[in-house]
């Protein structure tokens, strides 16, 4: 296992003489990894938390999952929040400080929705801005995820989504609240920017999720976002990781993450092996704002691990070593 990654560094990372004979360094691409609070070490230390701990190659790290209709009762109660780190917010925000002391270029998001937190009609964006701002997080990482986002093909040809009016109103209250230099991010659906123009006919081109970031993504409100993430997964046999990202790059020039995820896929298609990921990552050739999303430091795969059963550890090894990032070497908590 270790050999197969050594290899894999040493394909991914640029010669010597190219580095040297570069004349300029590109800015770093994006690498966001959720961080799954209910996996964290239990600890009243923060110094032993995973988040005070991660390698400075990940740019965002989001804390997953924080409830739409959250509750935030002060002094660093988490209870309310939906956040389910095994240790106080006291602990929380201290390792969010040490981790900047370490890596003051990593932005930490609060992750808010998910599945299974669907209360966006009773949001709480106050709440959920006090909490960014009482632990000292630079921002939102917005998860929106419904039970059936309701898209439809319309006679026009185009599609239509029950949520279309909601999700843009939920991303415009969350901007109300964390004007930049507060980080907005946005984690889009598998085949969210299928079912319109050249994607009409992407595979799978049926179900109520099919188009579900079109109208978001074309609204005035995406001038506040600052990076999306594809959740290129979980989608079925017939889904293609790359098409999905050309589609997303079509209706979003900013920042774009590829996203890939630790547990295997729940509709039994193939698992992602290190090298599908870099075979993946390679093929977003010279895109200076494509990276990676990594869902999620914490979880842990059923079986032996491998190439092709990685870790979270594996996985972000990989991601680093194909996005060539700096310091790829950093060990993962």
């Amino acid at each position: 296992m270790r050999a197969a990654l050594g290899a894999l560094l040493v394909l991914a990372l640029p010669s010597p003489a190219a580095a040297q004979s570069a004349r300029w360094a590109p800015p770093a691409r994006p690498f966001l990894a959720y961080l799954t609070s209910w996996t964290e070490v239990a600890t009243t230390v923060p110094a032993q938390t995973r988040l005070a701990r991660l390698p400075g190659y990940i740019t965002h790290v989001a804390l997953g999952f924080a409830k739409p209709d959250l509750v935030d009762k002060g002094d660093l109660d988490l209870s309310g929040t939906g956040l389910l780190f095994p240790f106080s917010g006291a602990v929380l925000k201290q390792a969010i400080v040490l981790l900047r002391q370490r890596n003051p270029a990593t932005k930490v998001l609060v992750s808010v929705g998910g599945w299974n937190h669907f209360g966006w009609d009773n949001r709480n964006i106050a709440a959920l801005a006090l909490l960014v701002k009482d632990i000292g997080a630079d921002g939102v990482d917005l998860d929106y995820e419904t039970p059936d986002a309701g898209c439809i093909h319309t006679p026009r040809g185009t599609i239509a989504c029950a949520d279309d009016a909601r999700s843009i109103a939920v991303l415009r209250d969350l901007r109300s609240v964390l004007p930049r230099p507060y980080a907005v991010t946005v984690a889009g659906w598998s085949v969210g920017a299928y079912g319109d123009g050249p994607y009409f006919a992407a595979e799978p081109r049926n179900g109520p999720f099919v188009g579900m970031m079109l109208a978001l993504l074309r609204s005035p409100e995406a001038a506040g976002i600052d990076l999306v993430s594809v959740m290129a997964y979980d989608a079925g046999p017939t889904f293609r990781p790359d098409q999905a990202f050309r589609a997303y790059r079509a209706l979003w020039k900013g920042p774009l993450a590829l996203g890939f995820q630790v547990l295997p896929p729940e509709n039994g298609g193939p698992r992602t092996s290190l090298e599908g990921i870099a075979r993946l990552l390679a093929g977003l050739g010279d895109d200076p704002k494509a990276g990676a999303m990594l869902y999620a430091i914490g979880l842990t795969p059923p079986g032996p691990p491998g190439p092709d059963n990685p870790g979270y550890a594996s996985f972000a090894l990989a991601i680093c070593a194909s996005l060539n990032l700096a310091d790829c070497a950093a060990p993962m908590p």
